[in-house]
């Protein structure tokens, strides 16, 4: 393997610092115009709100003592290892490296505002009949889309992912 193929699977991190880039624009954009639990009602169904959240997704664990802020830090490191080895090693499969490069993306800008503040700024929220979703962020999307689209390509023959020869 030459040297350029070797390190072709880095211009996948381009979605993923894109992903972070938009990702802490628009919590800058927020926190510069929001105080912490204002609501601003957009539509019936969609507003935006500054929270924080300290546990993780769904705020898991946001009420326990303060530990957590390692823990998920420690654990995005760990498990952002495992996926830029996948990244590496599958980059010629293009819905699989993209889907990397998501997650990659959200887990760096949730680490970010984890590192930088004690918490995860987040402040898209969906409602219907009184019912409210948690609060959410750019970063939490990256990382959904990614996961479905993981879901999506395991699903899929080898030779639509592009790494088998057609005969």
């Amino acid at each position: 393997m030459h040297k350029a193929s070797r390190f072709a699977w880095l211009h996948w991190l381009w979605i993923s610092l894109v992903v972070l880039i938009v990702d802490q624009w628009t919590k800058h954009a927020v926190t510069a115009t929001f105080q912490y639990g204002e609501t601003k009602y957009i539509y019936s169904w969609f507003n935006l709100v500054l929270a924080h959240n300290t546990g993780a997704a769904f705020s898991f664990l946001a009420g326990a003592s303060g530990w957590q802020r390692e823990f998920f830090m420690v654990l995005t490191v760990a498990i952002s290892c495992v996926l830029l080895w996948m990244l590496k090693n599958n980059s010629r499969n293009r819905m699989l490296a993209f889907a990397l490069a998501m997650v990659l993306g959200g887990a760096f800008g949730n680490l970010y505002d984890r590192t930088l503040h004690g918490y995860v700024i987040d402040f898209v929220q969906w409602h219907v009949a009184g019912y409210y979703w948690p609060a959410f962020n750019v970063a939490d999307s990256a990382i959904c889309l990614g996961a479905v689209l993981l879901i999506i390509d395991s699903f899929r023959p080898e030779v639509s992912k592009g790494l088998v020869a057609h005969e």
